[in-house]
Formats: C-alpha cells, sequence, structure tokens
C-alpha cells in the first residue's frame, strides 16, 4: 500500500513519478514546485515495511557532484539493512535543474548537480541555488506534512557521499549553531569533501555561489565543515566518516586529515576510518553502507538485530 495518496498529493503540489518495491518497503520518488529554488525540484523516499504500521526516524542522504536522487537508490544498498532496522531514507537531488542561470550547464562540478548544499548570495545565483534552506528547512516539512503516518517529524539523522558528505556535515553544524538544538541525532560521511576553502572544487563553488568569496575568503568560511569544527566545535552529534585510501580525489579534494585535527582538537565524538583499497565510487559506498545505517539507527533509538 502507498504512503500517500496520489491524486491527493498532486492536488497539493507533489507528484509521484515512480514506485518501485526493494526488501519488503517501497522506494517512490516525487517531484514539487519548490520556493527555496523557484523550480521544480525531485527526491527519492525509501519507506521501510515497519512505515505502513506506524512513523519511523528518517535518514537524509545527500549525494555528490553530478548526481541525482537515483544514484543512491540504485547503487548504494540502502533499502536492505534500512528495512532490517525501520529507518525511512530521503534522498534529494543535488541542485536545482533546469533554472535558466546563464553558465549552469558549462561545468561538471558547479551549477546543475552541483548545488554544494549552500544558500547562494551572489546576485546571479541567489533567487535559486538554496539548497541548504531547501534540505534543512523546505523538504522536511514537506515530507512531514505529506507523509504524517509514515515518518516521524522529529527523529532525523544525515548521510552524504563526496560534496554531499561536506552538505551533510555543514548542514548539522550550521542548523545547530541557528536554531541552538541538534537538529539531527547523528551525522556520517562518505569520502566528503571536508575542507572546501583549501581545494579547487570548493574554491570554484564559493566563488560563484557566495558574494564577495574569492575560492576561500570570509564568506566561505561558513560553510566549511572543518573550520565550523575548529571555530565552534564539538558539537552534540556523533559523526562517522569512512575514507578510501586508493580514491583518486583523496589528495588535493578531500582532505580528511583537515577535518581528524580539528575534531580532537575539540573532543568531538567522531570515528574517522581509512578503508584499505577502496576508492570513491559507489562499490566503495554500498560495502560500508550497512555500518552507516546501523550507525544512525542507533543514534536514533531504533531496536538492534
Amino acid at each position: 500500500m502507498s504512503n500517500v495518496d496520489a491524486s491527493d498529493s498532486a492536488a497539493q503540489g507533489l507528484t509521484r513519478l515512480n514506485r518501485w518495491k526493494a526488501c519488503g518497503g517501497f522506494f517512490e520518488q516525487y517531484t514539487h514546485p519548490s520556493s527555496s529554488t523557484n523550480t521544480a525540484m525531485r527526491f527519492s523516499v525509501y519507506f521501510p515495511p515497519q512505515s505502513t504500521h506506524k512513523p519511523v526516524p528518517v535518514l537524509y542522504y545527500l549525494s555528490g557532484l553530478t548526481c541525482t536522487d537515483e544514484n543512491v537508490v540504485q547503487k548504494g544498498f540502502v533499502q536492505s539493512q534500512a528495512a532490517k532496522r525501520g529507518l525511512a531514507v530521503v534522498c534529494p537531488d543535488t541542485s536545482p535543474r533546469g533554472a535558466g542561470v546563464d553558465g549552469e550547464d558549462e561545468s561538471w562540478d558547479f551549477g546543475t548537480g552541483a548545488g554544494f548544499y549552500v544558500d547562494a548570495t551572489a546576485s546571479k545565483w541567489s533567487r535559486h541555488y538554496n539548497m541548504f534552506t531547501y534540505v534543512t528547512q523546505e523538504l522536511p516539512a514537506i515530507l512531514h506534512r505529506h507523509f504524517p503516518t509514515a515518518l516521524l517529524p522529529d527523529a532525523r539523522s544525515i548521510c552524504g557521499h563526496s560534496m554531499g558528505g561536506h552538505g551533510a556535515l555543514v548542514c548539522a553544524m550550521k542548523t545547530f549553531l541557528l536554531q541552538g538544538r541538534p537538529p539531527y541525532k547523528s551525522v556520517s560521511a562518505f569520502a566528503p569533501i571536508a575542507h572546501p576553502t583549501a581545494c579547487p572544487w570548493g574554491q570554484k563553488a564559493f566563488g560563484g555561489y557566495l558574494e564577495g568569496d574569492q575560492g576561500a575568503g570570509n564568506a566561505g568560511e561558513g560553510w566549511d565543515a572543518t573550520l565550523l569544527m575548529e571555530r565552534e566545535g564539538p558539537f552534540p552529534f556523533p559523526l562517522l566518516v569512512d575514507q578510501g585510501t586508493a580514491d583518486t580525489f583523496l589528495e588535493g579534494q578531500l582532505m580528511p586529515e583537515a577535518l581528524e585535527k580539528a575534531c580532537a582538537s575539540k573532543g568531538q565524538d567522531a570515528t574517522i576510518r581509512r578503508q584499505d583499497g577502496y576508492d570513491h565510487s559507489y562499490f566503495f559506498i554500498s560495502t560500508f553502507m550497512a555500518d552507516h545505517i546501523d550507525f544512525h539507527a542507533n543514534a536514533l533509538g531504533l531496536p538492534r538485530e
């Protein structure tokens, strides 16, 4: 049975595009008009079988550069352990699409598919590229308005890969600093862009999206997990980070050692693991996905297997 009436949701601006059964539950894919991005946005949700009987906690999974909501759905192996633990998994897209901003489709690491989970302040981008507000405010409100019997409103954790790992860390840290209470019970990341003001990907993104930022300027520092940890840590939620040692982006882009040093200096509850021989791909992510699902399920108080 579906968790939402398709005709009712369409009338309210939420349209179901696809539905796939998996491990006793369902992946459902939706589109809706977004007030954060002023475009249509798409997301997928895995509803575990337990959600047909009672509302369950939610794990948000943020994907990396060039990805959509479908990458982890098709390649991440989230459903098996999520079904066992009774955890819903929400997978947003990585940027607005079709916004019509000049230059948004010129490169793979900026613009479409590369929203970097910031709220843009540069005038060219600020009307549409507001993925921080979308992920932390608009999308949770939509989910809990449309799925009140399936999803718990205040039991959530967050995870991500690469750009999405950066996004998970920053969404958790910045939202805590804005609200004064932990918005997520736990945070994890696969190969995150851990110190973006010091790497080319982050410098390009911040230099474009943020007004007055020259790549490593003051505006970008507020979106850098390592710097936020150094200046504001420790944070009241546990962190889990996995990094493959054969990742071709490890040197020069990801910089997990900077985050690790910052966590240690602040006494942050953090486990940062090096996984020998693994690269940046979904072969790596799928291998350790069950560990991350369990980490979040335990933090959310779900029964252990």
